[in-house]
């Protein structure tokens, strides 16, 4: 029950950073480099004050590499959902953070299951479906950004499998990414600009989905093989498009809905497979 309680909790998370993304960056209530510094600020503040007052004698944790892949997930995140709609911009996250993930399990010489196969093959299937060129497909750009963003996630998540300490490290990965994205602000200060709603949507992603969440995710992790935690995260785009129907009236086309069907198709029988 805790290892569900941990992974659905911290997948929600997930799920709202994609929304609470878009609904400021749609409406034009905040520029993509000021919500990822605000995020990551936020996130760094609120980690920092819970490790306090939890872990009083233990100090922050992290490193720079983990520090700079949660840097580059969360600037191209920005900037890719200035053009992606919720759903589209969490289904290519995530299953680039799958293809990354399955990748180095099979590299390090985790060997996944016959079924665990047909179930990533399914969800890629869906996946290019769903960016492969055409009328309704998303734009290329903003795509690669986002398949950037699950790239640098990826490797993030593999990085925090063996973490001893969940919060402090997590922690001392957002302190350490807030110089990083106070400098890739500074050549877009002209462009700079944020009303309230916008500071205080990036402050939510930030200090609650981003903070919290990715520190649940890395106590979730140590209960995951790198190929079911690379499954498990597809399933956020299905929660982010319910969001994106709910809080953005965004439409849901019949591209969607397949591509949709494929990849949650695919994790169902990536993990049943296995477990048979």
């Amino acid at each position: 029950m805790k290892i569900f309680l941990y992974t659905a909790c911290a997948l929600a998370g997930f799920a709202f950073n994609s929304i609470l993304c878009r609904l400021a960056l749609k409406t034009d209530e905040i520029d993509a480099a000021s919500f990822t510094l605000i995020r990551i600020a936020s996130g760094a503040v609120t980690l920092v004050v819970i490790s306090f007052f939890i872990n009083r004698t233990e100090k922050l944790r992290g490193n720079w590499f983990s520090a700079f892949f949660l840097f580059a997930y969360a600037v191209c995140f920005s900037m890719a959902y200035v053009s992606l709609t919720t759903a589209t911009g969490a289904l290519v996250l995530f299953g680039s953070v799958q293809a990354t993930m399955i990748l180095a399990a099979v590299v390090s010489g985790e060997r996944p299951r016959v079924w665990e196969w047909i179930g990533l093959l399914t969800a890629l299937g869906g996946l290019i479906y769903l960016v492969f060129p055409g009328l309704s497909a998303p734009p290329f750009f903003s795509s690669a950004l986002m398949a950037a963003a699950g790239i640098a996630w990826g490797f993030y998540t593999l990085r925090g499998r063996g973490a001893g300490n969940p919060l402090a490290e997590t922690a001392g990965n957002f302190t350490r990414a807030v110089p990083l994205a106070v400098l890739s602000a500074l050549p877009l200060m002209a462009q700079i600009h944020l009303s309230n709603k916008g500071l205080v949507l990036a402050v939510l992603s930030g200090a609650i989905a981003s903070g919290i969440g990715y520190s649940i995710w890395y106590a979730a992790l140590k209960f995951h093989t790198r190929s079911r935690a690379s499954i498990l995260q597809l399933a956020v785009p299905v929660i982010a498009a319910a969001g994106g129907v709910i809080f953005l009236s965004e439409e849901i086309a019949l591209r969607l809905i397949l591509a949709t069907a494929f990849i949650i198709g695919g994790i169902s029988v990536a993990i049943f497979g296995r477990k048979k």
